[in-house]
């Protein structure tokens, strides 16, 4: 974490900023067939990738909060760059920090990470359950009373199966928060029955607005990535940014808290 471990003095705003997305180390994709004609990519370094992350960067400036998935943790594709921390500098981001989660022998080292504003007053990493160990849930608390929020940025499995245990700790992991938001690549639509367990067990509630599709970037049709808040949080907006970085669609989402602090 990145000048995040002092206590919060700065008071967080009734109305908050927030953006999801799944960088893919970087890597921009137009095609399906490009899995296969670039996935090199996926091991060497690229010249594209630094200037994806730069249009992406510059499109930060009016979030407060980034949860990011699949940003390379600094290994050989992505030219052992700390692809967060780079973020975090290029979009003059005070506090940031990452969750290292699945390392290939040097060759790539996917994580999750955060860019915020606002100091965090804690924040933690926690491994998801799985059949192949790799995905993780980066929590992140600002406030210190009843009315702190949690943001956790999470992202799931492909199976089913994995997806409803990773779910079920998660719901664990959020407990009676009041005030929470999950979000990231959840690999699965909203109404999805994984997600069942983790609207039944905590404050989190299905949103009012259908999801936009995020899936694939270049002709969207899933709505696998998700901005997900407790009920007492407003999503007053929710909308994709169009960019050619990843495979995914940026997620944003305009929130207000139930209590300005």
């Amino acid at each position: 974490m990145k000048a995040a471990t002092a206590h919060n003095e700065q008071p967080v705003a009734q109305h908050l900023n927030l953006l999801s997305c799944n960088i893919l180390a970087g890597g921009s994709m137009a095609r399906y067939r490009d899995y296969v004609t670039q996935s090199w990519k996926h091991v060497l370094p690229a010249r594209s990738k630094r200037g994806n992350l730069d249009r992406f960067a510059g499109l930060l400036a009016d979030f407060d909060v980034v949860g990011l998935q699949e940003a390379d943790a600094g290994s050989l594709r992505s030219g052992f760059v700390n692809q967060t921390q780079y973020l975090a500098e290029a979009a003059h981001f005070p506090y940031w920090s990452h969750q290292p989660n699945r390392n290939v022998a040097r060759f790539a080292a996917s994580a999750n990470g955060l860019l915020t504003r606002i100091a965090p007053d804690e924040v933690r990493d926690y491994p998801l359950p799985g059949r192949i160990p790799g995905r993780g849930a980066l929590w992140a608390r600002f406030g210190t009373d009843d009315a702190a929020l949690v943001v956790v940025i999470a992202h799931l499995s492909l199976g089913p199966g994995a997806r409803h245990r990773q779910f079920d700790f998660l719901a664990g992991l959020i407990g009676d928060q009041k005030n929470v938001v999950l979000m990231g690549d959840l690999n699965c639509p909203v109404h999805s029955r994984e997600l069942t367990p983790l609207f039944d067990r905590t404050a989190l509630a299905p949103p009012r607005q259908t999801a936009p599709a995020t899936f694939p970037s270049w002709r969207p049709r899933r709505a696998i990535d998700h901005i997900l808040t407790s009920s007492n949080i407003e999503i007053e907006r929710l909308w994709t940014l169009p960019h050619p970085v990843s495979d995914h669609l940026p997620l944003a989402a305009r929130i207000k808290l139930p209590n300005a602090r």
